[in-house]
Protein backbone atom coordinates (compact mmCIF):
# COMPACT_ATOMS: atom_id res chain seq x y z
CA UNK A 1 0.00 0.00 0.00
CA UNK A 2 2.86 2.33 0.84
CA UNK A 3 4.49 1.52 -2.50
CA UNK A 4 1.23 2.26 -4.33
CA UNK A 5 0.88 5.57 -2.50
CA UNK A 6 4.45 6.47 -3.38
CA UNK A 7 3.90 5.62 -7.06
CA UNK A 8 0.71 7.68 -7.17
CA UNK A 9 2.50 10.60 -5.53
CA UNK A 10 5.29 10.45 -8.12
CA UNK A 11 2.78 10.29 -11.00
CA UNK A 12 0.79 13.21 -9.62
CA UNK A 13 3.95 15.25 -9.07
CA UNK A 14 5.15 14.55 -12.62
CA UNK A 15 1.77 15.48 -14.12
CA UNK A 16 1.72 18.70 -12.12
CA UNK A 17 5.25 19.58 -13.22
CA UNK A 18 4.31 19.07 -16.88
CA UNK A 19 1.14 21.12 -16.48
CA UNK A 20 3.01 23.93 -14.70
CA UNK A 21 5.64 23.95 -17.46
CA UNK A 22 2.97 24.52 -20.11
CA UNK A 23 2.57 28.12 -18.94
CA UNK A 24 5.33 30.53 -18.00
CA UNK A 25 5.31 33.95 -16.43
CA UNK A 26 8.29 36.19 -16.94
CA UNK A 27 9.37 39.81 -17.03
CA UNK A 28 10.86 40.91 -20.35
CA UNK A 29 12.79 44.16 -20.83
CA UNK A 30 13.46 45.87 -24.16
CA UNK A 31 15.93 48.73 -23.85
CA UNK A 32 17.03 51.25 -26.50
CA UNK A 33 20.22 52.97 -25.40
CA UNK A 34 20.82 56.65 -26.06
CA UNK A 35 21.39 57.42 -29.72
CA UNK A 36 22.59 60.67 -31.30
CA UNK A 37 20.79 62.05 -34.35
CA UNK A 38 20.95 65.18 -36.53
CA UNK A 39 19.16 67.98 -34.70
CA UNK A 40 17.79 69.87 -37.71
CA UNK A 41 15.18 67.21 -38.63
CA UNK A 42 12.45 65.44 -36.72
CA UNK A 43 13.40 61.95 -35.54
CA UNK A 44 10.92 59.08 -35.20
CA UNK A 45 11.72 55.75 -33.57
CA UNK A 46 9.29 52.84 -33.90
CA UNK A 47 9.54 50.07 -31.28
CA UNK A 48 7.53 46.83 -31.54
CA UNK A 49 5.18 45.95 -28.69
CA UNK A 50 4.29 42.35 -27.75
CA UNK A 51 1.33 40.60 -29.34
CA UNK A 52 -1.65 39.97 -27.09
CA UNK A 53 -3.74 36.89 -27.89
CA UNK A 54 -4.80 33.56 -26.39
CA UNK A 55 -1.18 32.33 -26.50
CA UNK A 56 0.38 35.35 -24.88
CA UNK A 57 -1.06 37.75 -22.34
CA UNK A 58 0.57 40.99 -21.22
CA UNK A 59 -0.18 41.33 -17.52
CA UNK A 60 1.73 44.52 -16.84
CA UNK A 61 3.53 47.23 -18.82
CA UNK A 62 6.10 49.74 -17.57
CA UNK A 63 8.03 52.11 -19.78
CA UNK A 64 10.23 55.17 -19.76
CA UNK A 65 11.24 57.31 -22.75
CA UNK A 66 13.34 60.44 -23.01
CA UNK A 67 10.95 61.92 -25.59
CA UNK A 68 7.15 61.77 -25.88
CA UNK A 69 5.40 59.14 -27.97
CA UNK A 70 2.23 57.17 -28.56
CA UNK A 71 1.04 53.60 -29.12
CA UNK A 72 -0.16 52.80 -32.65
CA UNK A 73 -0.73 49.74 -34.83
CA UNK A 74 -0.11 48.86 -38.46
CA UNK A 75 -3.11 48.18 -40.67
CA UNK A 76 -2.48 44.72 -42.16
CA UNK A 77 -1.53 42.44 -39.27
CA UNK A 78 -2.48 44.68 -36.35
CA UNK A 79 1.09 44.77 -35.01
CA UNK A 80 1.32 47.23 -32.13
CA UNK A 81 4.23 49.62 -31.81
CA UNK A 82 5.31 52.67 -29.85
CA UNK A 83 6.38 55.71 -31.87
CA UNK A 84 8.77 58.11 -30.16
CA UNK A 85 9.16 61.54 -31.77
CA UNK A 86 11.85 64.14 -31.25
CA UNK A 87 10.80 67.38 -32.99
CA UNK A 88 13.10 69.17 -35.43
CA UNK A 89 15.73 71.55 -34.04
CA UNK A 90 15.81 69.77 -30.70
CA UNK A 91 19.20 68.53 -29.58
CA UNK A 92 19.09 65.58 -27.25
CA UNK A 93 19.63 61.83 -27.16
CA UNK A 94 16.72 59.42 -27.47
CA UNK A 95 16.50 56.38 -25.23
CA UNK A 96 13.71 54.16 -23.96
CA UNK A 97 13.06 51.14 -21.80
CA UNK A 98 9.98 48.92 -21.90
CA UNK A 99 9.29 46.17 -19.39
CA UNK A 100 6.40 43.73 -19.69
CA UNK A 101 5.14 40.98 -17.43
CA UNK A 102 4.16 38.21 -19.84
CA UNK A 103 2.18 35.02 -19.41
CA UNK A 104 3.08 32.68 -22.23
CA UNK A 105 1.66 29.22 -22.89
CA UNK A 106 2.74 26.29 -25.05
CA UNK A 107 1.20 26.75 -28.50
CA UNK A 108 -0.35 23.81 -30.33
CA UNK A 109 -2.84 23.65 -33.22
CA UNK A 110 -5.58 26.21 -32.75
CA UNK A 111 -8.97 25.54 -34.30
CA UNK A 112 -10.65 28.34 -36.17
CA UNK A 113 -11.75 29.57 -39.53
CA UNK A 114 -9.77 31.60 -42.02
CA UNK A 115 -11.44 34.56 -43.70
CA UNK A 116 -10.96 35.00 -47.43
CA UNK A 117 -8.99 38.19 -46.77
CA UNK A 118 -6.62 36.32 -44.43
CA UNK A 119 -6.35 33.43 -46.86
CA UNK A 120 -5.27 35.74 -49.68
CA UNK A 121 -2.86 37.59 -47.40
CA UNK A 122 -1.08 34.42 -46.30
CA UNK A 123 -0.88 33.01 -49.81
CA UNK A 124 0.59 36.16 -51.36
CA UNK A 125 4.32 36.65 -52.02
CA UNK A 126 6.60 39.02 -50.12
CA UNK A 127 9.65 40.78 -51.50
CA UNK A 128 11.98 37.99 -50.33
CA UNK A 129 9.35 35.26 -50.21
CA UNK A 130 8.36 34.34 -53.78
CA UNK A 131 5.35 32.16 -54.57
CA UNK A 132 5.41 29.81 -57.56
CA UNK A 133 8.91 30.94 -58.58
CA UNK A 134 11.03 28.65 -60.76
CA UNK A 135 13.78 28.55 -58.13
CA UNK A 136 11.39 26.55 -55.93
CA UNK A 137 10.48 23.99 -58.61
CA UNK A 138 13.35 21.48 -58.02
CA UNK A 139 12.67 21.48 -54.28
CA UNK A 140 8.93 21.06 -54.86
CA UNK A 141 9.65 18.05 -57.06
CA UNK A 142 11.62 16.42 -54.24
CA UNK A 143 8.88 17.24 -51.75
CA UNK A 144 6.20 15.73 -54.00
CA UNK A 145 8.28 12.55 -54.31
CA UNK A 146 8.72 12.15 -50.54
CA UNK A 147 5.21 13.04 -49.28
CA UNK A 148 2.78 10.26 -48.40
CA UNK A 149 -0.03 11.68 -50.56
CA UNK A 150 -0.99 14.96 -52.20
CA UNK A 151 -3.02 16.30 -49.27
CA UNK A 152 -2.14 19.66 -47.75
CA UNK A 153 -1.30 17.94 -44.46
CA UNK A 154 1.16 15.49 -46.05
CA UNK A 155 2.65 18.25 -48.20
CA UNK A 156 3.24 20.56 -45.22
CA UNK A 157 4.97 17.78 -43.31
CA UNK A 158 7.15 16.97 -46.32
CA UNK A 159 8.15 20.64 -46.66
CA UNK A 160 9.14 20.73 -42.99
CA UNK A 161 11.14 17.49 -43.24
CA UNK A 162 12.90 18.56 -46.44
CA UNK A 163 14.01 21.85 -44.90
CA UNK A 164 15.21 20.26 -41.65
CA UNK A 165 17.18 17.67 -43.63
CA UNK A 166 18.61 19.95 -46.34
CA UNK A 167 19.20 23.39 -44.80
CA UNK A 168 21.98 23.91 -42.26
CA UNK A 169 21.66 26.32 -39.36
CA UNK A 170 24.79 28.45 -39.34
CA UNK A 171 25.84 32.10 -39.48
CA UNK A 172 28.88 32.31 -41.68
CA UNK A 173 29.92 35.17 -43.96
CA UNK A 174 27.27 37.57 -45.21
CA UNK A 175 23.90 37.16 -46.88
CA UNK A 176 22.16 35.09 -44.23
CA UNK A 177 19.64 36.53 -41.76
CA UNK A 178 17.48 38.47 -44.20
CA UNK A 179 14.72 35.90 -44.49
CA UNK A 180 15.71 35.50 -48.14
CA UNK A 181 14.17 32.52 -49.91
CA UNK A 182 16.55 32.88 -52.87
CA UNK A 183 19.53 32.73 -50.49
CA UNK A 184 18.13 29.67 -48.71
CA UNK A 185 17.53 27.87 -52.01
CA UNK A 186 21.00 28.52 -53.38
CA UNK A 187 23.19 28.43 -50.27
CA UNK A 188 21.19 25.92 -48.20
CA UNK A 189 22.14 27.53 -44.87
CA UNK A 190 21.17 30.48 -42.72
CA UNK A 191 19.38 31.43 -39.51
CA UNK A 192 15.73 31.15 -38.50
CA UNK A 193 14.60 33.88 -40.92
CA UNK A 194 16.05 32.01 -43.89
CA UNK A 195 14.63 28.65 -42.79
CA UNK A 196 11.17 30.07 -42.35
CA UNK A 197 11.16 32.25 -45.45
CA UNK A 198 11.75 29.03 -47.39
CA UNK A 199 9.00 27.19 -45.52
CA UNK A 200 6.50 30.02 -46.14
CA UNK A 201 7.45 30.26 -49.83
CA UNK A 202 7.04 26.52 -50.38
CA UNK A 203 3.83 26.27 -48.37
CA UNK A 204 2.19 29.20 -50.16
CA UNK A 205 3.33 27.81 -53.51
CA UNK A 206 1.41 24.65 -52.62
CA UNK A 207 -1.71 26.65 -51.71
CA UNK A 208 -1.15 26.38 -47.94
CA UNK A 209 -1.55 29.70 -46.07
CA UNK A 210 1.45 30.41 -43.85
CA UNK A 211 2.43 33.33 -41.62
CA UNK A 212 5.79 34.50 -40.28
CA UNK A 213 6.13 35.46 -36.59
CA UNK A 214 9.12 36.98 -34.81
CA UNK A 215 10.12 37.75 -31.25
CA UNK A 216 12.82 36.74 -28.78
CA UNK A 217 13.81 33.40 -27.24
CA UNK A 218 13.29 33.23 -23.47
CA UNK A 219 15.56 30.57 -21.93
CA UNK A 220 14.02 27.83 -19.82
CA UNK A 221 17.26 26.69 -18.19
CA UNK A 222 18.03 29.78 -16.10
CA UNK A 223 15.95 32.20 -14.01
CA UNK A 224 17.19 35.45 -15.55
CA UNK A 225 19.71 36.94 -17.92
CA UNK A 226 20.52 38.78 -21.13
CA UNK A 227 19.05 37.74 -24.48
CA UNK A 228 21.45 38.14 -27.38
CA UNK A 229 19.11 38.23 -30.36
CA UNK A 230 15.76 37.49 -31.95
CA UNK A 231 14.06 34.27 -32.98
CA UNK A 232 11.31 33.62 -35.53
CA UNK A 233 8.92 30.80 -36.39
CA UNK A 234 5.89 29.96 -38.55
CA UNK A 235 2.28 28.87 -38.39
CA UNK A 236 0.45 27.35 -41.38
CA UNK A 237 -3.26 26.76 -41.86
CA UNK A 238 -5.07 23.50 -42.59
CA UNK A 239 -8.88 23.41 -42.98
CA UNK A 240 -10.44 21.52 -40.09
CA UNK A 241 -7.25 21.71 -38.03
CA UNK A 242 -6.57 25.44 -37.82
CA UNK A 243 -3.18 27.09 -37.43
CA UNK A 244 -0.34 24.59 -36.98
CA UNK A 245 2.89 25.88 -35.35
CA UNK A 246 6.30 24.75 -36.60
CA UNK A 247 9.90 25.74 -35.90
CA UNK A 248 12.14 24.26 -38.57
CA UNK A 249 15.33 26.05 -37.51
CA UNK A 250 15.10 24.77 -33.93
CA UNK A 251 14.42 21.28 -35.28
CA UNK A 252 17.60 21.53 -37.39
CA UNK A 253 19.59 22.65 -34.33
CA UNK A 254 18.04 19.96 -32.10
CA UNK A 255 17.30 16.87 -34.24
CA UNK A 256 16.03 14.96 -31.21
CA UNK A 257 13.17 17.48 -31.00
CA UNK A 258 12.07 17.28 -34.65
CA UNK A 259 8.65 15.88 -33.73
CA UNK A 260 8.14 18.41 -30.95
CA UNK A 261 8.72 21.38 -33.25
CA UNK A 262 6.18 20.14 -35.79
CA UNK A 263 2.91 21.14 -34.17
CA UNK A 264 4.26 22.82 -31.02
CA UNK A 265 5.86 26.08 -29.97
CA UNK A 266 7.16 25.70 -26.42
CA UNK A 267 6.65 28.58 -23.97
CA UNK A 268 10.24 29.64 -24.59
CA UNK A 269 9.60 32.80 -26.59
CA UNK A 270 7.89 36.17 -26.65
CA UNK A 271 6.05 37.15 -29.84
CA UNK A 272 6.48 40.78 -30.95
CA UNK A 273 5.23 41.00 -34.55
CA UNK A 274 3.72 39.07 -37.45
CA UNK A 275 4.36 39.31 -41.17
CA UNK A 276 6.87 40.71 -43.65
CA UNK A 277 7.03 43.91 -45.73
CA UNK A 278 5.44 45.95 -42.95
CA UNK A 279 4.29 49.55 -43.36
CA UNK A 280 4.46 51.72 -40.24
CA UNK A 281 4.59 55.18 -41.83
CA UNK A 282 4.34 57.11 -45.09
CA UNK A 283 8.06 56.62 -45.64
CA UNK A 284 7.87 52.86 -45.17
CA UNK A 285 5.23 52.56 -47.91
CA UNK A 286 8.04 52.81 -50.44
CA UNK A 287 10.53 50.93 -48.26
CA UNK A 288 8.54 48.39 -46.19
CA UNK A 289 10.20 46.78 -43.19
CA UNK A 290 11.54 43.35 -44.06
CA UNK A 291 10.50 42.26 -40.57
CA UNK A 292 9.98 44.18 -37.33
CA UNK A 293 11.93 43.24 -34.23
CA UNK A 294 14.54 45.97 -33.70
CA UNK A 295 13.81 49.72 -33.59
CA UNK A 296 12.99 51.35 -36.92
CA UNK A 297 14.32 54.91 -37.29
CA UNK A 298 13.26 57.75 -39.59
CA UNK A 299 14.96 61.16 -39.78
CA UNK A 300 13.06 63.90 -41.55
CA UNK A 301 10.51 61.35 -42.70
CA UNK A 302 13.16 59.19 -44.42
CA UNK A 303 14.19 55.71 -43.21
CA UNK A 304 17.56 56.02 -41.50
CA UNK A 305 19.77 52.95 -41.80
CA UNK A 306 21.26 52.71 -38.34
CA UNK A 307 21.54 49.93 -35.79
CA UNK A 308 20.64 51.47 -32.46
CA UNK A 309 22.31 49.93 -29.44
CA UNK A 310 19.79 47.71 -27.68
CA UNK A 311 19.64 45.41 -24.66
CA UNK A 312 17.15 42.62 -23.99
CA UNK A 313 16.75 40.68 -20.76
CA UNK A 314 14.28 38.51 -18.86
CA UNK A 315 13.47 37.39 -15.34
CA UNK A 316 11.39 34.30 -14.54
CA UNK A 317 8.43 34.89 -12.24
CA UNK A 318 6.36 32.55 -10.10
CA UNK A 319 3.41 31.39 -12.28
CA UNK A 320 1.17 31.74 -9.20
Amino acid sequence: MQKLSLILAIVLFSATAVADHSTRKFEFSYRVLAGQFPNHDAVDIFIPLPVENSDQQILETRFRTSMPGEELSEAVHGNRYYQIRRPANINGPIDAEFTWVVERRVVTASAGTLSEEERQRYLAPNLLVPVGHEILAPIQAEIHAMRGDDSASATARAIYDWIVDNVEYKKVGTGWGNGDTFWACSERYGNCTDFHALFVALARSEGIPARFEIGFPVPEDKPRGRIDGYHCWVQFYLPGQGWIPIDASEAAKHPEKRELFYGTHPADRIHLSTGRDLVLSEASKSQPLNYFIYPHVEVGGIPWKVDLETEFSFRELDPG
